[in-house]
Protein backbone atom coordinates (compact mmCIF):
# COMPACT_ATOMS: atom_id res chain seq x y z
CA UNK A 1 0.00 0.00 0.00
CA UNK A 2 3.23 2.35 0.35
CA UNK A 3 4.56 1.39 -2.44
CA UNK A 4 0.91 2.66 -4.27
CA UNK A 5 0.62 5.72 -2.33
CA UNK A 6 3.93 6.66 -3.23
CA UNK A 7 3.68 5.81 -7.06
CA UNK A 8 0.72 8.52 -6.67
CA UNK A 9 2.75 11.17 -4.96
CA UNK A 10 5.66 10.93 -7.85
CA UNK A 11 2.82 10.94 -10.91
CA UNK A 12 0.83 14.05 -9.51
CA UNK A 13 4.16 15.88 -8.89
CA UNK A 14 5.63 14.45 -12.18
CA UNK A 15 2.49 16.01 -13.70
CA UNK A 16 2.58 18.75 -11.76
CA UNK A 17 6.24 20.01 -12.76
CA UNK A 18 5.30 19.12 -16.80
CA UNK A 19 2.31 21.50 -16.55
CA UNK A 20 3.25 24.78 -15.43
CA UNK A 21 2.19 27.60 -16.97
CA UNK A 22 3.66 28.66 -20.17
CA UNK A 23 2.31 31.79 -22.16
CA UNK A 24 1.41 31.15 -25.46
CA UNK A 25 4.23 31.64 -28.79
CA UNK A 26 2.04 33.11 -31.52
CA UNK A 27 2.40 33.10 -35.56
CA UNK A 28 0.04 35.09 -37.89
CA UNK A 29 0.65 34.71 -41.49
CA UNK A 30 -1.39 34.55 -44.56
CA UNK A 31 -1.57 30.97 -46.94
CA UNK A 32 -0.43 33.11 -49.70
CA UNK A 33 2.08 36.15 -50.21
CA UNK A 34 0.10 38.25 -48.72
CA UNK A 35 -1.01 41.40 -52.00
CA UNK A 36 -3.93 43.54 -51.98
CA UNK A 37 -7.02 42.68 -53.80
CA UNK A 38 -6.22 38.77 -54.00
CA UNK A 39 -8.30 36.64 -52.01
CA UNK A 40 -6.12 34.29 -49.28
CA UNK A 41 -6.56 33.04 -45.45
CA UNK A 42 -5.60 34.39 -42.63
CA UNK A 43 -4.21 32.32 -40.22
CA UNK A 44 -3.29 32.34 -36.60
CA UNK A 45 -0.81 29.36 -35.22
CA UNK A 46 -0.62 29.53 -31.21
CA UNK A 47 1.72 26.90 -29.36
CA UNK A 48 3.23 25.89 -26.69
CA UNK A 49 0.56 27.49 -24.00
CA UNK A 50 -0.43 25.47 -20.57
CA UNK A 51 -2.72 25.68 -18.69
CA UNK A 52 -5.16 25.15 -22.29
CA UNK A 53 -7.68 27.52 -21.57
CA UNK A 54 -7.55 30.10 -23.95
CA UNK A 55 -8.90 32.74 -26.54
CA UNK A 56 -8.33 33.66 -30.06
CA UNK A 57 -9.92 35.69 -32.33
CA UNK A 58 -8.94 36.99 -35.55
CA UNK A 59 -9.65 41.21 -36.13
CA UNK A 60 -9.85 43.46 -39.34
CA UNK A 61 -9.61 46.62 -37.82
CA UNK A 62 -10.21 45.80 -34.49
CA UNK A 63 -13.37 44.00 -35.70
CA UNK A 64 -13.75 40.02 -34.97
CA UNK A 65 -13.56 38.46 -38.61
CA UNK A 66 -17.13 36.37 -39.27
CA UNK A 67 -17.13 32.84 -40.10
CA UNK A 68 -13.12 31.77 -38.76
CA UNK A 69 -12.58 28.49 -38.01
CA UNK A 70 -10.38 26.95 -35.39
CA UNK A 71 -9.01 23.75 -34.67
CA UNK A 72 -9.88 21.21 -31.68
CA UNK A 73 -7.37 21.71 -28.99
CA UNK A 74 -4.29 19.64 -29.59
CA UNK A 75 -1.53 18.97 -27.23
CA UNK A 76 2.13 18.03 -27.18
CA UNK A 77 4.25 14.95 -25.11
CA UNK A 78 5.01 18.04 -22.93
CA UNK A 79 1.56 18.97 -21.72
CA UNK A 80 1.77 21.80 -23.59
CA UNK A 81 -0.94 22.81 -26.40
CA UNK A 82 -1.49 24.05 -29.49
CA UNK A 83 -4.50 25.31 -31.57
CA UNK A 84 -5.07 27.04 -35.09
CA UNK A 85 -7.75 30.07 -36.44
CA UNK A 86 -8.07 30.93 -39.61
CA UNK A 87 -10.65 33.16 -41.98
CA UNK A 88 -11.02 33.83 -45.88
CA UNK A 89 -10.06 37.38 -46.24
CA UNK A 90 -9.01 39.90 -49.44
CA UNK A 91 -7.02 42.17 -47.43
CA UNK A 92 -6.86 46.11 -48.72
CA UNK A 93 -4.59 48.76 -48.80
CA UNK A 94 -5.01 50.61 -45.42
CA UNK A 95 -6.97 47.57 -43.29
CA UNK A 96 -5.28 46.08 -39.97
CA UNK A 97 -5.37 42.44 -39.56
CA UNK A 98 -4.56 41.06 -35.89
CA UNK A 99 -4.88 37.90 -34.09
CA UNK A 100 -5.88 38.70 -30.53
CA UNK A 101 -4.84 35.84 -27.78
CA UNK A 102 -5.81 35.80 -24.37
CA UNK A 103 -4.30 33.30 -22.15
CA UNK A 104 -5.04 32.94 -18.50
CA UNK A 105 -5.13 36.52 -17.63
CA UNK A 106 -2.38 37.61 -20.34
CA UNK A 107 -4.23 39.59 -23.76
CA UNK A 108 -1.76 39.97 -26.60
CA UNK A 109 -2.45 41.27 -30.31
CA UNK A 110 -0.37 40.23 -33.24
CA UNK A 111 -0.43 42.26 -36.46
CA UNK A 112 -0.38 40.23 -39.84
CA UNK A 113 2.27 42.07 -42.41
CA UNK A 114 1.37 41.76 -46.29
CA UNK A 115 3.99 41.23 -48.60
CA UNK A 116 3.82 44.32 -50.90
Amino acid sequence: MKELVFLVIVLFASYAVMAKEASPKVQIYSRNPGLYGKENVLICHVSGFHPPEIKIDLLKNGQEIADAKQTDLAFEENWHYHLTKHAHFTPKEGERYTCRVIHVENETTHEWDADV
